[in-house]
Order: structure tokens, then sequence, then C-alpha cells
């Protein structure tokens, strides 16, 4: 990511059940944002509805230079931007552009709060996802694709098929 680059992707901490409140707020006020969701169909005693579900629960990504910093923040629902020694983390581009790709072209994938240390650094060569790179987990004997958001302490495993990934 460049150093001189004017806006940035940072992640904020929103208070619970908010992330949507706090999309609807940035919209008002121009910050650019983007609040990864899936639909989702829900199991009623009476009833099936769909759901458009948030992915990552109480955080949200905000695309904001310095000057918009501090008004991403003094909106109603946000908490805090995630942070390591007091600064801000900051979000590559491509993490982004991976999740996106992730959901827009509707690949098979779940979402993991672990942190897997075990497994080779790999880039995937084929697909929508062309380019991400991730690190390679067995789980039930299928290969899976780990994307790991370290700033948000969570990971995208996605499904994917060896001949697609090549070893870094």
């Amino acid at each position: 990511m460049e150093e001189g680059k004017k806006y940035h992707w940072h992640v904020i901490y929103t208070k619970s059940r908010q992330e949507k409140k706090l999309a609807q707020n940035y919209d008002e006020i121009g910050i650019q944002y983007y609040l990864p969701t899936v639909t989702t169909v829900k199991q009623w005693s009476d009833r099936k509805k769909k759901v458009e579900e948030v992915l990552f629960k109480s955080y949200i990504f905000v695309y904001v230079s310095k000057k918009e910093y501090l008004d991403a923040l003094k909106c109603a629902g946000a908490v805090r931007y995630i942070a390591i020694e007091g600064k801000a983390v900051k979000v590559p581009d491509n993490q982004i552009e991976a999740i996106k790709n992730t959901i827009n072209n509707k690949v098979e994938f779940s979402i993991s709060a672990d942190y897997f240390k075990k497994g080779e650094l790999v880039e995937i060569i084929s697909g929508p996802l062309h380019g991400a790179k991730g690190e390679v987990v067995s789980i039930s004997g299928k290969r899976k694709l780990l994307i790991r958001i370290e700033q948000i302490g969570y990971s995208l495993v996605v499904h994917v098929s060896p001949d697609s990934i090549k070893v870094l």
C-alpha cells in the first residue's frame, strides 16, 4: 500500500447490532464504507425467511482520509477504531477486494475466528479470487484457503480446488 495515499481502509468496532444503522449514518454524511453481508434463510416455528446478516459482527470497514477520520468515529453506533499500540490499523486494499470477490462471486466459504499457525502460504492462480493470498488448512479432508484479516481477529475460509492454488 502506498504511504502517500490519501485514503485508507480502517476497521471500526461498533455497538452491538448497530452495523447497519452506522452504515446508514455513513451514507447520510458521505463516508465510504464496506459492510460485508450475506443472505441466509432463518427458520421460525411458523415460517422461513431470507435475512441479510452482517458477516463480521460489530465491525465495519471505512475508507477515509485524515480529514474524515474523526467524523467516522463521531457517528452514532461507532465505538472505536481497531488499533495496535494506539494507532488505527490499515487494512490492505487487496484484503477488502478478496472479501468483496468472495461474496459477489458466491464462492463457498465459512468464517473462523481461529488463528491458524500451521500450513503453507499460497496464492490463488485461477477463478474469481485470482491473486488472493492466504494459508492452506486441511479441514474435514478438504483443502480450504484461509485469508486472514488479522486486524479484526477473523479469518475467511474459502473452499478452493488444490489445482487453483500455488505455493509461494
